[in-house]
């Protein structure tokens, strides 16, 4: 039987794939990438970019070819048989990556590419290349001897399939649970929307229950937790979304991360040890653009200083109008996003229902294009014959207006469904290279979790939701637009953790009335656009309550850094403790005393944002930067799209982030913006 991942493909062959196809084809592949490597190692010599370099991106192309749908799976359509072979490639893949990382022949390979001589021919994105390759063999252990080197590939390997069971764990959890409205119970459902009931009703019909049923799924727990009138629902729903994969709760102890996070924790401490660090942090810390842990610390100590007055007086609003008006005299941590809506409707006369007439699915994509077409030259066309992974796919072409070029393609997932992994992200699915044969344009996968109508009824977004899927597209267009040749630092490769937010915060200005939004907005039944006074209400409330919600970064990104900065030796707090410690410095909200939201989050546990999550807002202090240059020169000014074209999306990792944006905005980055778009107005 052919194996459709190690036939020639221009896109993955996913309608052909199954399960029984991801080890052999990973299989193969390792062997010739290790043979390539083996050559390399056993011939010591001073090499050249074309002897060394390319032959080795070729073979690291072939890898991602592969494991890139295979993971990719994982995420979209887990099922047993995936998980369990993703699972086995996963600990492939890391043991490959830890023994490469450790390859003292290889490690001179490349070491010879910094020789003057050579060195001088190099262009930028090749020197990039080298020195990340060298810093990445440092923090990979090749200078360790042993024991201690095969101890630490030992911590790598296991810490991929500890992360990996984190997400596997947070999944079940999200899907082992649901909450059943019975019909004569159908009271208990006043205030929440009427497509969110329709889709519960239809997948209470689905599992053969009467009335409705609410998951875990994020468009599920919104509808509950922000728009259910009934606060015991609220109560109930809170519970088991706050619990998940912990310890505590309607499934304590089944699927429960607490172990996992723990060993995670230590085996990070023991590598940094290993390398030569204090902490995780510091290792963290070695290939982003912050300079050191108490850089972060004292930025997100900075601005929780300007944010938090702001956030307290939000609270205290917040408080004044759930006593007086909800007749909630203390509100619990259920009561908030609740509480929220209705004051947010009371204040501004704003509510999703409002506002999601305006906003239909089909409507938005192509406004979103549209704006993405105005601001830097693309066209970006629909392809109807690809093979899909599920129904809803779809696939986008780029194309240059000018020169009618190709750029690269476009997966789009929208709808949550079972089996799916909950959020939001952008992944790579090829990357753009200069090969013998021409020009490899990248290829980008875009998923979401929306709530999928009810059978005939339209898709209408949330504001939320719109946001997201700009902020997405904004990482796609940086992987999609890169001008880099050289695929290590081309697109979204090499650039620096902190910075890569940059470009999806930046997108998300244009999600807005008067920047975007209005281009965009129409409604589905008569086509009319959103009112003048609907417009106006959605500015005046873009930054209701937008100290708390920054607060609530500030303490996530103040745990994280603190967690991976003082574990274990500067404290005996154990993990939810520390988080505990944290809000009682920063939070002003009231939090359940069985919250476990450490257990749930995967950003720190499970993906890449380890003594990381302070980039989000690092980030978007560049992007509220970068857009002031728009704001200055004029929303769709195509010279300034142009240049951020051909800087931020075009350059990628093949600079240094900081150079980057210095040559974009032709200064260092600078706070004024990020405050002024979130409302935050300091005393005096």
């Amino acid at each position: 039987m052919k194996n459709p991942l190690l036939e020639p493909f221009d896109l993955p062959p996913f309608a052909r794939l199954d399960a029984a196809h991801f080890e052999p084809a990973l299989d193969q592949v390792l062997a010739d990438y290790r043979r390539t490597v083996d050559e390399v190692s056993r011939q010591p010599r001073e090499y050249d970019w074309d002897s060394l370099a390319r032959p080795l991106e070729s073979m690291e192309d072939r890898l991602s070819r592969v494991f890139s749908p295979i993971a990719h799976l994982n995420n979209v359509a887990n099922d047993e048989a995936v998980r369990k072979a993703f699972g086995r490639c996963l600990e492939k893949i890391s043991a490959w990556e830890a023994e490469k990382g450790q390859n003292r022949g290889l490690y001179e390979a490349w070491r010879s590419l910094r020789r003057p001589e050579l060195w001088e021919s190099l262009d930028t994105a090749q020197r990039k290349t080298v020195d990340d390759q060298l810093r990445d063999f440092h923090l990979s252990g090749v200078d360790l001897e042993e024991p201690a080197r095969s101890r630490f590939r030992a911590i790598q390997e296991r810490l991929s399939r500890l992360q990996n069971r984190f997400e596997e764990n947070l999944l079940d959890a999200t899907q082992a649970w649901s909450l059943h409205v019975p019909p004569h119970e159908e009271g208990r459902l006043t205030g929440i929307p009427a497509a969110d009931r329709a889709r519960a009703a239809a997948r209470g019909e689905e599992m053969g229950k009467a009335g409705w049923l609410f998951s875990l799924e994020f468009p599920d727990y919104l509808a509950v937790i922000q728009h259910a009138d009934d606060r015991e629902l609220r109560r109930e729903m809170h519970h088991a979304n706050a619990t998940r994969a912990s310890d505590r709760g309607p499934q304590a102890g089944r699927f429960d991360n607490g172990p996992v996070m723990e060993e995670i924790m230590a085996l990070r401490q023991e590598a940094a040890s290993l390398l030569g660090y204090r902490n995780f942090a510091e290792v963290s810390l070695a290939s982003k653009m912050a300079d050191s842990p108490q850089q972060v610390a004292d930025f997100l100590a900075d601005l929780t200083a300007r944010v938090k007055p702001a956030a307290m007086a939000e609270f205290k609003a917040l408080s004044d109008f759930a006593r007086e008006t909800l007749g909630i005299e203390t509100l619990a941590p259920w009561d908030l996003l609740w509480a929220s809506e209705k004051r947010r409707e009371a204040k501004h006369g704003l509510s999703d229902e409002r506002i999601k007439p305006y906003l239909p699915l089909e409507q938005v994509l192509e406004g979103m294009f549209r704006i993405a077409g105005e601001l830097y030259g693309l066209n970006v066309e629909t392809v109807s014959e690809f093979e899909r992974w599920h129904e809803d796919v779809r696939l986008y072409a780029l194309r240059d207006c000018a020169s009618g070029e190709a750029i690269g393609r476009l997966y789009v997932d929208l709808y949550a469904r079972p089996g799916k992994r909950g959020g939001a992200w952008m992944d790579e699915c090829v990357s753009r290279r200069r090969t013998e044969t021409g020009l490899q344009t990248p290829v980008a996968y875009l998923t979401c979790n929306f709530g999928k109508p009810a059978a005939g009824q339209p898709s209408l977004l949330k504001h939320d939701d719109v946001i997201t899927l700009f902020h997405e597209f904004g990482h796609c267009l940086q992987h999609l637009l890169t001008e880099v040749d050289v695929s290590e630092v081309a697109g979204i490769h090499g650039v620096e953790w902190d910075a890569v937010e940059l470009p999806s915060q930046f997108q998300e200005h244009y999600a807005w009335p008067g920047t975007g939004l209005d281009r965009v907005a129409a409604h589905f039944e008569s086509g009319e656009a959103m009112p003048a006074s609907l417009q106006q209400a959605m500015l005046e409330a873009r930054n209701f309550q937008t100290g708390m919600k920054l607060l609530r970064q500030c303490e996530f990104a103040s745990f994280d850094l603190r967690l991976h900065r003082e574990y274990p030796e500067e404290s005996e707090l154990s993990i939810v403790e520390t988080l505990n410690d944290v809000r009682e410095q920063i939070s002003v909200v009231p939090v359940a005393d069985y919250d476990r939201f450490a257990h749930s989050f995967a950003h720190i546990f499970g993906g890449g944002y380890a003594a990381g999550y302070y980039s989000y807002l690092w980030a978007e202090v560049l992007s509220s930067d970068a857009f002031s240059a728009f704001e200055e020169a004029g929303l769709f000014d195509r010279d300034t799209g142009e240049r951020f074209r051909r800087t931020i999306l075009g350059l990628g990792g093949s600079l240094p982030a900081s150079e980057v944006f210095r040559r974009f905005r032709g200064r260092d980055p600078d706070m004024a913006a990020f405050l002024r778009h979130h409302g935050i107005v300091e005393a005096a």
